[in-house]
């Protein structure tokens, strides 16, 4: 896990005590919140429906226990002694103070965090595969490019004020779990023919009010060409996207407009123009940030399958909580566990300040001290010794986070929606909470298998809906909260944009709209080894559209 050099902690805390000064100049009325608002943003800043929000980067989603006890250090503090973790790996605090924020940011500073660049026109924060450095179909651990791409991207003076904001992702594994072609820059890890290993680069994702799926513009980049050749991306885009208008500002309305063989050509003739020593780290450099990076001391551990195997005999709810949340390690004897933060009726991604100590005691008791955020809103545990795995379970169900329905249908991304959100049009929350609720059965939970729901309360896409299994997007019609549902769509390396099956509906007929759509899919499927996504695809929309929307009902339309 990367550390703060001298620095990082000095710029931190130099930030600090700007936005002190800053905040207090705002609350004695000498700025106003118009003056305010582009200072407050960079720093993390926002204001909601109800309070200010503070959001909080988890650089690639990494954590060690002593910042994640902090951050319920913050939710006992300064909030209402919980934290919601994001679809960016970061976490917000959605009740802060203004007067508090500088303390907050000063408790940050204490365990090497902060918030700058999670809001504004700006490389926001670089996500990741959860499990990277931990899974078994890893081509090479991602965490070192992130940490590069974050130190390269940090206050980067050319791009701190682009035409609109811009997320970077990369991913480790050929299997996508860090939903690289969602995203404005998606880098996938490959290796040439010769074995060399380099980066696919993608670019022109994202979701939002133009949904559409990154296009390849290299198929194969050497490693030590990757920060020139981010640079030459974000020179062309940040002098040719669109500022005429906010909504078709991003990337991946420059590819659209202007075709990617001409913003390939583009890329590459400045690429070509640049001075390559400027942007090339170091060989030191490089094996500084790997250092932080080097695996575990993993033990030889004998009969930890065994033990597994018995005490999953032993104990049917710990079997179950294992054969949904837990998959392989590249080490022998070990484990990855997802700790879900979706437990029926609760609030998607959300963790009060005692469970988050609970996973900071098991990361630094079972886990090497580390944890991860998920871009579905969970949190992993990446380094289990199998042997040990049920003692962790035990510990997790007892605080509330021993919920078994990783990748079923009651594990939702779900925006903040209405409840918080100034942008919002509907409710998320409460639509994920009654999903979960009507689908709480584990038994007709398994027998449905993978199914990804995604909602998002407005237009803006927050919850990803775009690329859900089952999507829902909740809109503003006539004072009316209404709700469309798309389907097909997918976020891994398959990836596709949902499509939308018609007419929306109101916040009551949500669910049972959601129970045909599981009828169909049930009464369609192959066996029940094939997948939602699987049948959708092999038997298109039709069937579902005939479900939601039967016949008689859509010809007198």
């Amino acid at each position: 896990m990367y550390r703060y050099d001298e620095f990082d902690h000095d710029f931190v805390r130099a930030r600090v005590a700007t936005f002190r000064d800053q905040v207090a100049r705002r609350v004695t009325g000498a700025l106003t919140e118009e003056e305010f608002r582009p200072l407050r943003l960079q720093n993390g800043l926002y204001l909601q429906l109800h309070a200010y929000m503070l959001r909080i980067a988890v650089p690639y989603g990494t954590l060690s226990s002593r910042q994640m006890r902090q951050f319920a250090l913050i939710a006992d503090t300064w909030d209402k002694g919980y934290g919601h973790f994001t679809t960016r790996q970061n976490i917000q605090f959605n009740w802060p103070k203004l007067k508090d924020v500088p303390d907050i940011l000063d408790a940050l500073a204490d365990v090497e965090m902060h918030a700058i660049q999670t809001s504004g026109n700006c490389i926001r924060n670089v996500t990741s595969d959860q499990f990277a450095g931990a899974a078994s179909d890893e081509i090479e651990d991602p965490r070192p490019t992130c940490e590069l791409v974050r130190q390269w991207s940090t206050n980067h003076p050319e791009f701190a004020f682009l035409p609109r904001k811009f997320k970077i992702a990369v991913t480790g594994s050929p299997n996508d779990r860090a939903a690289v072609k969602a995203h404005d820059i998606g880098l996938r890890m490959v290796r040439d023919d010769a074995g060399a290993p380099g980066y696919e680069v993608i670019v022109g994702g994202g979701l939002g009010r133009t949904p559409m799926i990154g296009k390849v513009v290299r198929e194969f980049l050497p490693k030590d060409q990757l920060l020139r050749y981010l640079e030459a991306i974000l020179r062309v885009y940040n002098l040719h996207g669109r500022r005429d208008n906010k909504y078709k500002a991003r990337i991946k309305i420059l590819v659209h407009e202007t075709g990617l063989e001409e913003l390939r050509a583009m890329i590459e003739a400045e690429f070509e123009a640049m001075d390559a020593p400027t942007f090339a780290p170091s060989a030191e450099e490089i094996a500084r940030i790997e250092a932080y990076f080097a695996p575990p001391a993993f033990e030889t551990v004998e009969g930890a399958d065994a033990a597994l195997e018995a005490a999953k005999a032993a104990d049917p709810r710990f079997a179950a909580w294992v054969d949904t949340n837990v998959v392989d390690h590249r080490e022998p004897g070990y484990a990855i566990a997802t700790i879900s933060l979706k437990a029926i009726g609760e609030a998607p991604g959300d963790a009060t300040s005692e469970q988050m100590r609970v996973m900071a005691d098991l990361a630094e008791r079972y886990s090497f001290d580390e944890l991860r955020v998920t871009h579905e809103q969970n949190i992993v545990l990446p380094h289990l010794r199998k042997d040990q795995l049920h003692e962790v379970y035990q510990a997790l169900d007892a605080a509330g986070l021993g919920t078994a329905n990783i990748g079923l249908i009651s594990d939702m991304i779900a925006c903040p929606g209405l409840d918080y959100c100034a942008l919002a049009t509907a409710r998320s929350i409460p639509v994920a909470q009654d999903i979960a609720r009507h689908f709480a059965d584990p038994v007709v939970a398994r027998d449905i298998g993978e199914m990804k729901i995604k909602i998002s309360g407005c237009i803006n896409a927050c919850g990803h809906h775009h690329v859900g299994h089952i999507g829902i997007l909740g809109l503003d019609k006539g004072g009316i909260e209404n709700y469309q549902i798309t389907l097909g769509g997918d976020a891994t390396e398959t990836a596709a944009i949902g499509e939308r099956m018609g007419p929306g509906f109101p916040a009551e007929e949500v669910v049972p709209a959601i129970e045909r759509i599981v009828e169909t899919y049930k009464a369609e499927r192959l066996n029940r080894e094939e997948t939602f996504l699987q049948t959708y695809r092999r038997i298109g929309a039709e069937p579902f559209k005939e479900a939601l929307y039967p016949s008689e009902a859509r010809h007198a339309a």
